[in-house]
């Protein structure tokens, strides 16, 4: 895309610096025992990455038991900054030998007398993200081990498979290029970088080109396009991210994004636990985001353009094609699922709904009672959808 043709890659290492040792394997506090007093035994230190901030004092509490002599210490991402840097810094000046963190050292740390590395989990994560938290150790002269586990008895997903047995094979010194190729090649390349598409998503924004790029490759295949909308949620209540729960500004705007992007539940899913995982509990105006970005993904899904909130009264405006596919029928078989009261109109060509909030109804219930109402019109049009196509 930039015109650059040729390519090169550093393959020659610093000097005095030895391919880290890795190894795959079901989780083994036997394997984790004798890792952390073999490098304690030759005055090193030890990384141990748990990516769960919830429970990371329980992972602390048990490299104690196992290794009683070891100093432990934790960072995680929501610790204060003056306390997390007090932490780093006590641990570089060898005050710990095991620091148990989650993901923040994946780039930018530079300690030269961590040589182990063990990583909780590891088949939940990219190839490209285990590789550089692998880059975390083995900078200096010393041989470095680098241990990957994943939960025992579990049976791996293929590209779970794949992406650790890559880390594993690649192990020699400057292999990040191979690393990448393999990532590539597991993934899948697509075809939206060629010169045709050079420039064409910034002319019609990430939001319809996505649309016509679904459209195109459905149209490939003989099948018909899935046909969604983009829906205004206002429902006027809190939500948001407070900055007393995502300080970070990049953070916040990562998940609005996210949740603005939420296309199916199992996206929706990954964003709630991510939530809970890099942040902790979250305060009900998470809750109430959450909510909306759930209820405009089946809104999209049911073809609703509107969704207005007006004190008791819940207005939903249907596309010109919603009001195509469905009928009076349809909406009060949605409606029989809740235990909302509603009219049904015609304006403009659009059908537009009325839901009456029941006296005495809290945000929860009424919110969760118009989340199921339009997730069943989304599963009607759903249905008709593969009755026309069979």
């Amino acid at each position: 895309m930039l015109g650059v043709r040729d390519l090169s890659v550093i393959e020659t290492p610093p000097t005095n610096r030895y391919p880290i040792q890795t190894y795959v394997m079901e989780q083994n506090f036997g394997v984790i025992k004798e890792g952390i007093e073999r490098e304690m035994q030759r005055n090193g230190q030890v990384f141990y990455l748990h990516n769960r901030v919830h429970d990371i004092d329980k992972v602390v509490a048990q490299i104690k038991d196992l290794v009683p002599d070891a100093a432990v210490a934790h960072i995680d991402g929501q610790m204060p900054e003056s306390q997390l840097e007090g932490i780093l810094y006590d641990f570089i000046r060898g005050e710990y030998d095991v620091l148990v963190t989650t993901t923040i050292i994946e780039t930018g740390v530079d300690i030269p007398n961590v040589n182990t590395l063990f990583v909780e989990n590891a088949d939940r994560m990219g190839l490209s993200q285990l590789y550089q938290l692998r880059g975390r150790i083995g900078r200096s002269s010393r041989v470095a081990y680098a241990y990957f586990t994943y939960q025992q008895n579990k049976v791996l997903t293929e590209v779970g498979e794949k992406r650790l047995q890559a880390i594993k094979d690649f192990t020699e010194l400057g292999s990040g290029f191979k690393i990448a190729m393999r990532d590539l090649s597991i993934r899948g390349a697509g075809n939206l970088l060629g010169k045709q598409q050079h420039g064409f998503i910034d002319s019609v924004g990430y939001d319809l080109y996505t649309q016509m790029l679904s459209e195109a490759v459905a149209k490939k295949r003989g099948q018909a396009a899935k046909v969604k909308t983009d829906a205004t949620v206002e429902l006027g209540i809190e939500a948001y991210l407070p900055t007393s729960y995502i300080e970070d500004e990049r953070q916040k705007i990562e998940i609005y994004k996210r949740i603005r992007q939420l296309e199916n539940n199992d996206q929706y899913m990954e964003v709630q636990d991510d939530l809970m995982d890099r942040f902790g509990d979250y305060p009900v105006e998470v809750a109430g985001l959450l909510a909306v970005g759930k209820l405009k993904l089946l809104a999209d899904d049911a073809l609703i353009e509107k969704i207005q909130r007006d004190d008791s009264e819940l207005h939903l405006t249907l596309s010109k094609q919603g009001t195509a596919k469905l009928d009076t029928k349809d909406i009060f078989k949605a409606l029989a699922k809740t235990k909302l009261k509603a009219t049904v109109g015609i304006d403009d060509d659009k059908m537009k709904v009325k839901l009456v909030i029941q006296p005495k109804m809290q945000q929860d219930e009424w919110l969760a009672q118009l989340t199921q109402f339009v997730e069943q019109l989304s599963l009607i049009l759903a249905e008709d959808d593969v009755a026309s196509a069979s």
